[in-house]
């Protein structure tokens, strides 16, 4: 099989990678991203994301598409509740239109980021097997299928188990002692109203003895839950996840006591999915190394609980692109200038992420988190 060279190759078509070949393409610049996903389509996308006005809107600006973004905002959905075990709303917001994190769903966001690049941009069906090292910064890249490629700027959007990592740093993301459970609770506010009721228009929390329930409001009106507890990193390993009922038993036994209604958004669920958080060491960074640099999760890839990581994806993607527009022919200047500012952005962020579970998570979480919301929106 023939090798085909790619001058500037990402990949991994996820929010981040998507973001860095669309701010390029604005600026003139082609790129080729290879995904493992065998389509746009092939799986959905789910849940809801926060985009901040300090960094994921602003790459939408640079990428020409934050008009387009927002009309795919979920009016409503920056509203909030805090509630306690017994069911107690400690917390309460009403979405204002105000807020500076509209919420909107993950596979809206990425198909208007997915339309907006030339036909062509994104090789489906490409996972990759390995990636080496050639002379004057260039690389190259195996994939699963046989195909290889050369590039002379290699950019791994590749998530939190990069197969791009390796080249510039030893590190691996390790367990931070929080598992996840997913369930989803479709049509909500016509089959599960006392669950829609409870949750709200926007983002929900019940917290409590170490664990919790996460929840968002979508678009169509069904209800995405995360329920949250430390355990072990085998825990999950102990639930058959494809019995439905009884993989709902085993996380509703940590929650004996807990008020029906949350317990409710597990044991009325159509679906269910294990998931466990892991994170790299805050203030992971590596040296510079010639034609190849990170982005999102494959640089810094962290717990959820400051709502950072897909903001993080595209604000990276939208720097490095733009920073390579700003060096024309000179990649390593371009680089070392992403690199400059990535490093002690990403360490700010997770550093905020780790706090974050250590706090909605800790022996005082409902009480702390009951007095951040207390302080008002500048706190926020």
């Amino acid at each position: 099989m023939s090798t085909d060279h790619f001058p500037l190759a990402i990949i991994g078509a996820g929010l981040g990678g998507l973001t860095a070949a669309r701010v390029l393409h604005v600026h003139g610049i082609e790129s080729a991203i290879f995904d493992l996903e065998a389509s746009a389509a092939a799986r959905t996308q789910g849940g809801m994301l926060d985009i901040h006005e300090e960094n994921g809107q602003k790459s939408l600006h640079a990428a020409g598409l934050h008009d387009d973004f927002l009309k795919l905002v979920h009016e409503g959905g920056q509203a909030m509740r805090l509630l306690s075990p017994d069911g107690t709303v400690h917390v309460s917001e009403e979405d204002d239109g105000t807020g500076g994190r509209p919420e909107v769903d993950r596979g809206d966001l990425r198909d208007l980021l997915l339309n907006s690049l030339p036909a062509g941009t994104i090789h489906w069906g490409r996972k990759v097997i390995g990636a080496r090292p050639l002379a004057d910064g260039r690389h190259e890249v195996t994939f699963t299928d046989g195909s290889v490629i050369t590039t002379d700027l290699l950019i791994g959007a590749d998530g939190a188990w990069s197969r791009v990592r390796p080249l510039v740093s030893d590190a691996k993301p390790v367990y931070t002692g929080i598992s996840l459970v997913e369930t989803d609770l479709f049509e909500a506010a016509t089959r599960h109203p006392h669950s829609a009721a409870l949750v709200g228009g926007g983002f929900f929390i019940a917290l409590g003895h170490e664990r919790g329930f996460l929840a968002h409001r979508e678009t169509d009106s069904s209800l995405h839950v995360y329920t949250a507890l430390k355990a072990d990193e085998d825990w999950l390993d102990t639930i058959d996840f494809t019995h439905h009922a009884a993989a709902k038993a085993a996380v509703l036994a940590h929650f004996e006591g807990w008020d029906e209604g949350l317990r409710d958004l597990v044991a009325d669920a159509e679906t269910i999915s294990p998931r466990r958080i892991h994170a790299l060491p805050v203030g992971h960074r590596w040296d510079r190394v010639p034609g190849v640099t990170l982005l999102g999760d494959a640089a810094h890839v962290m717990s959820p609980f400051a709502g950072e990581g897909a903001n993080l994806a595209m604000f990276d993607g939208a720097e490095l692109a733009l920073a390579i527009a700003a060096h024309p022919g000179d990649t390593e200047a371009a680089l070392s200038a992403y690199e400059a500012v990535l490093f002690p952005r990403s360490e700010a962020s997770a550093a905020e992420s780790a706090a974050s579970l250590d706090t909605m998570f800790g022996k005082r979480g409902l009480e702390q988190m009951v007095e951040f919301f207390s302080t008002g929106p500048a706190a926020q």
